[in-house]
């Protein structure tokens, strides 16, 4: 089965990146009149992650095109056979994904990982027509001293890493901006 378009879409908190890559595949969905699927990887576990998730279902509820949302932390392959080349997926975010594996999994090596995240994209990458990625960009500057942390920030640059090698566009977002990085411009 041939594979659907990827696109990366990274930045910093509150950069506008999960704005932008609704946008995109909503103008997407449109042109190819396809159905706009969101996954959402977050876990509600304190009053701003409640809040983030408020906010990002009211922004998909007022769009002007329907989105159906699956509430999926982690093991995505599961849901990935409910898709079909009529649908598109926005998955946010990969930095959640990451977290959700290292601490509601307890899976602690970093190649099991990055392997449990390919499997994921995979999955969702060969049922859809197209997969539209987010993610924080947290790998940026100096790295942390504490061994947690550094570990994570290892872990999310692999991913990345791995995630754009597979993409056919990649998008770093600052400040609302979206600036192209590998692909060509649409």
């Amino acid at each position: 089965m041939e594979k659907g378009k990827l696109i990366f879409v990274s930045g910093g908190v509150r950069s506008g990146k999960s704005s932008f890559a609704e946008k995109k595949a909503a103008e997407w969905g449109k042109k190819q009149t396809l159905h706009l699927n969101y996954i959402a990887c977050g876990v509600a576990s304190d009053s701003e992650m409640r809040n983030r998730i408020a906010r990002h279902q009211k922004s998909r509820a007022s769009a002007s095109m329907n989105w159906k949302t699956w509430e999926c932390p982690y093991e995505l392959a599961r849901i990935a056979g409910r898709f079909s080349k009529q649908d598109l997926l926005v998955l946010d975010c990969v930095t959640t994904l990451v977290t959700n594996y290292l601490f509601e999994k307890n899976i602690v090596a970093a190649t099991d990982v990055i392997d449990c995240i390919g499997r994921d994209i995979a999955s969702l990458q060969e049922n859809a027509a197209g997969l539209i990625v987010v993610s924080n960009e947290v790998t940026q500057g100096i790295p942390s001293r504490e061994a947690l942390t550094r570990n994570y920030q290892s872990i999310l640059g692999s991913v990345h890493q791995t995630i754009v090698s597979w993409a056919h566009a990649a998008y770093l977002v600052e400040n609302s901006i979206p600036i192209q990085k590998k692909g060509i411009a649409e």
